[in-house]
C-alpha cells in the first residue's frame, strides 16, 4: 500500500502502532469512520461489534477507547469516550 501525501510522507503499510495519516487508516480499513476528537470507529464482524480508538497522529499511535456491541455503542458518546 502506498498512501503518500507528499515528498517523503508515507504510512508504510497497515499497522496499529504506526499511523501517520488518516488516509492511511482509510486505505487499510475501508470501513473506518472518522468522528470528532481524532476518534475512529471500526465495524467488526459484519457490524456486530464496534471498536473506537483515539488516534494520536503526532505519536503515531492508537489507543483503544471502547469495544462493544452495536447496541452498547449506541449508548455512548464516541467522540468523548
Amino acid at each position: 500500500m502506498n498512501c503518500r501525501a507528499g515528498p517523503g510522507a508515507s504510512c508504510g503499510g497497515p499497522t496499529w502502532r504506526i499511523i501517520s495519516r488518516s488516509r492511511c487508516i482509510k486505505a487499510a480499513y475501508r470501513n473506518a469512520s472518522f468522528i470528532a476528537n481524532n476518534r475512529v470507529v471500526f465495524n467488526i464482524k459484519g457490524n456486530d461489534y464496534r471498536l473506537v480508538v483515539a488516534v494520536h497522529y503526532n505519536r503515531r499511535m492508537m489507543f483503544v477507547r471502547f469495544i462493544g456491541t452495536h447496541r452498547e455503542y449506541d449508548r455512548i458518546d464516541a467522540g468523548t469516550i
